[in-house]
């Protein structure tokens, strides 16, 4: 039986294979069809790490076989050997997952060197400086990536060295600091690995190759792609190049740039370079890089060359492209290709100007833009005014646009802690690593000290929406210390600062926000998504003020307006409270009266705010006991408030808790206890309506939601107590209203039996958050205090109440919309968890037939556009 091919040199692929030679692989492969000057080699495909973990994190020797083939092969190409102590192949291990994860992963440059090899490279270059210093960055990234000593001692050789000397650049030693340089990294590997640094060029590519794969589950690869939606079992690529060394002189240079620019979308090249560098010298902000400008100046035919072959590129992929490149004596060569990360902003501009520009339709636009990312959008920026008095301490690179303000932290974990205690922070770095990730995601925002716009932490804070600035020459870190120095003072751990990520501009202080503007090609983009999307998109919203924004975002209507809320107001506590501890149902109905006239203005108001746009309306649903105070202090002075005693106040409270809440008295068991609660509010949802359409000329339909069925009749008990009221109001108004009665599905027996609900019910709302809870028999309340093990342990990839369990809970969803709509062709359905701002959610809701989605003011227009996508991806009529 033939064996599966699991590598392919460059020439055997093409930009279709991305799911099978990850996304740098393919694009290499398309690169190498299209004739681009790209050094050739081949890929090891995600099938093979997909193996690799089968087989418990070890390469078979049929993958072995085959990567020692293809090496063969590159030998051919290259007229290189690997491992010639004469002509000898070197090449570079990097990572190249499906999709982007920039600096998740790891990378080993100039592989295949030992102590034979790098005399030979001295004299094959005539450089005996370039070839030690490629030897020295060999043995530190092997021994870090692959072995995982710790680099830190290695740099302190490197500085020690260049101490020694007064060199200020690593390009300042010469060939003999070099050799010293390599000499104290071996016996560190030695020290460190009780043995030798490995000589055989076969042992360290193997061994490479391992590493990269491990890498695919390192914890910051494994936080990224939580917050990416990247599932775990797609495994990385791993590409071999062979390389091309931009440390070789004045006449060699290594350089990222993007055909335009990822900050403000505007169409002109961006981008850094390094002369005599190698390309981590540009990722990691170890130097700080030229502008791509100068290398018109520098090497003006490959300046030429590379503008050309990046607008060829830009066009074939019909993306903004992201571009590693190095020069090696003057000949250009081209290493990665990719759509490139951008902020919101530009994501916004690049993909309305491709649609003028006749690149893309409207529908291929849509794919363009990350939904996640609009949520930048919609935060505030710094308040002009007091703008105007703030002083600014330092100035770096505008890396990543926004405003941010928080308490300064020196490292990931201290962000981490204190993020979780509910401080904002702001992450402050000499510069940053990928170890940072988990810091920068809380980082309201992020400083560094070095690297430049296309810096790890440029090019991850902009992926993030996080304001960053980087490349700050002006402030001192001192990282043990935890404090930094700016403008002649000291800023401690804990302090204030503020971070303009649009100038460049730090402030040694808060400063107050204010919501951004929202319009220009925001608007004419999410224009384009409503006219693709079928889709409906509604909000969750409990208060005018929410309702209004909402409407402001592109809400279509409400889909959840939780009452609840409304009752924990000052003003009316007491009525609820007064109404909780009746003895009898005439009290009740007492109370429930002061609450009428407040309850009414509640929906009068938000169908106001709506104007005239659908609104549904649920019924109360929380237990009782949590409107009730629970310390003595308080529960007394009720008692006398309410002229009770302490005692028999305190024993109601006390007769009111429950083992287990969530699933206890509330929703509509409290309605068929108390029947009257449910006539108040329908009164209150009807007269209000009534009293609103006669006043603005609306046709408010209003739409009544009875919470937590699980069984028909307790439906069909709660619809009838609504409906009877509802009528009443209506005949007594001499008023034409058309009103819904319908109900949440949130207990697993209602998904179950939806087609009997269903002949009670006018719609149905998934409420996702208490079905994704019932359905894992976890509370979400108290989930986040073990979710992180299941992370760790590889139980789960993801929080099921952030992103819907499709498998489980969706399975349930699906089934209800069958048996819902076998009963009633015309059943609306929604839904109104919070999963209906999540866009892999949306996708899965488009896909099943829903007619709308609701979620939280602000991620209205992330579901706008992730139902667009899902139009584009899945068309439905």
């Amino acid at each position: 039986m033939e064996s599966i091919k699991y590598v392919y040199l460059f020439k055997e692929g093409n930009a279709t294979m991305r799911n099978l030679l990850g996304g740098k692989g393919a694009n290499l492969a398309e690169m190498t069809n299209l004739g681009i000057p790209v050094p050739q080699g081949f890929t090891v495909s995600t099938e093979a790490c997909v193996k690799y973990y089968k087989d418990g994190k070890a390469i078979s020797d049929n993958i072995k076989e085959q990567i020692y083939e293809a090496l063969s092969e590159l030998e051919k190409i290259t007229g290189k050997e690997f491992g010639s102590v004469e002509n000898p192949l070197l090449v570079s291990v990097r990572s190249g997952a499906r999709v982007s994860m920039p600096g998740m992963m790891d990378t080993i440059l100039n592989l295949g060197l030992n102590d034979q090899a790098v005399v030979a490279l001295g004299k094959l270059t005539d450089n005996e400086r370039f070839a030690y210093d490629s030897y020295r960055r060999f043995i530190q990234m092997f021994s870090d990536v692959v072995m995982g000593i710790d680099k830190r001692k290695f740099e302190d050789v490197l500085d020690e060295v260049k101490g020694e000397i007064g060199a200020k650049f690593d390009t300042d030693l010469t060939a003999g600091d070099l050799k010293e340089v390599v000499r104290k990294y071996k016996i560190i590997y030695k020290k460190e690995m009780g043995e030798d640094f490995p000589q055989e060029p076969k042992v360290q590519l193997i061994e490479a190759i391992d590493a990269v794969f491990r890498s695919w589950d390192n914890p910051r690869a494994i936080v990224y792609r939580r917050l990416n939606d990247i599932p775990g079992d797609w495994g990385t690529a791993v590409n071999i190049q062979s390389m091309v060394f931009g440390n070789m002189g004045q006449t060699s240079g290594t350089g990222v740039a993007f055909t335009r620019n990822p900050a403000t979308g505007d169409k002109e090249m961006f981008g850094e370079y390094l002369i005599n560098a190698q390309g981590e010298d540009v990722v990691a902000g170890i130097r700080t890089p030229q502008s791509i400008l100068r290398l018109k100046e520098d090497l003006p035919e490959c300046y030429e060359e590379f503008l050309a072959i990046a607008d060829r590129l830009e066009k074939h992929y019909r993306d903004m492209q992201d571009m590693e490149f190095t020069i090696e004596q003057g000949k250009l060569y081209f290493l990665q290709t990719r759509s490139g990360k951008r902020t919101a902003q530009a994501a916004l501009k690049i993909a309305v100007d491709l649609v003028s520009e006749g690149l893309v339709d409207k529908k291929e636009a849509m794919l363009k833009v990350d939904p996640k990312q609009l949520d930048t959008l919609l935060h505030p920026t710094f308040d002009k005014e007091e703008l105007k008095n703030a002083k600014v301490i330092a100035k770096g690179l505008p890396a990543s646009p926004g405003a941010a303000c928080g308490k300064v932290y020196f490292n990931a974990e201290d962000a981490k802690t204190h993020s979780e205690l509910g401080e904002k922070v702001v992450l402050v770095r000499a510069e940053t690593s990928p170890e940072d990730i988990e810091g920068m995601v809380v980082a309201e925002g992020i400083l560094t000290v070095r690297g430049g716009m296309t810096s790890h932490a440029a090019v991850v804070a902009r992926g993030m929406g996080r304001c960053c600035v980087a490349g700050c020459g002006d402030i001192k870190v001192n990282e043990k210390a935890k404090n930094f120095e700016a403008n002649g003072e000291i800023y401690n751990e804990g302090d204030y600062i503020s971070l303009d990520g649009s100038t460049g501009f730090v402030y040694g202080l808060a400063i107050k926000t204010v919501e951004p503007e929202i319009s220009g090609h925001f608007g004419t983009f999410m224009s384009w998504a409503d006219e693709i999307r079928k889709l409906k998109v509604r909000t969750n919203a409990d208060t005018p003020r929410d309702a209004a924004q909402a409407v402001k975002f592109g809400a279509e209507g409400i889909g959840l307006c939780r009452t609840e809320h409304m009752f924990f107001d000052e003003e009316r506590i007491f009525a609820v409270r007064e109404m909780i501890v009746a003895e009898n149902e005439d009290q009740r109905r007492g109370a429930l009266e002061k609450l009428l006239p407040m309850q009414r203005e509640d929906f009068v108001n938000i169908y106001e705010a709506m104007e005239g746009r659908a609104v549904t309306i649920r019924l109360l649903d929380p237990p009782l006991h949590e409107f009730l105070p629970t310390e003595d202090e308080d529960i007394e002075e009720l008692a006398k408030d309410l002229g009770i005693s302490f005692q028999n106040l305190r024993f109601k409270i006390e007769s009111l808790k429950e083992f287990n809440p969530m699933m206890g008295h509330r929703g509509c068991r409290l309605s068929i206890s108390y029947p009257e609660i449910a006539e108040m509010q329908g009164r209150a949802i009807i007269e209000a309506a009534i009293e609103v359409n006669k006043r603005k000329g609306y046709n408010i339909v209003p739409e009544i939601m009875i919470p937590l069925v699980g069984e028909v009749k307790e439906l069909g008990f709660v619809k009838n107590v609504v409906v009877s009221v509802a009528e009443e109001v209506i005949r007594n108004s001499n008023a034409e209203l058309d009103y819904k009665v319908g109900t949440m599905i949130e207990v697993p027996r209602a998904a179950l039996t939806a087609d009997e609900i269903a002949k009670e019910a006018e719609f149905f709302s998934f409420g996702t958050n208490d079905l994704t809870q019932m359905t894992f028999g976890f509370s979400r309340d108290d989930a986040g205090k073990f979710l992180n093990n299941y992370y760790d342990k590889k139980i789960y990839e993801f929080d099921p109440f952030q992103k819907l369990d499709q498998d489980g809970v969706g399975k349930l969803v699906e089934m209800a919309v069958k048996l819902g709509k076998s009963t009633k062709d015309d059943l609306k359905i929604g839904i109104c968890g919070e999963h209906g701002g999540d866009p892999s959610s949306v996708e899965f809701s488009h896909a099943i037939g829903l007619d709308y989605v609701s979620c939280s003011p602000y991620r209205v227009p992330v579901a706008r556009l992730a139902a667009a996508q899902a139009q584009v991806k899945n068309p439905r009529q």
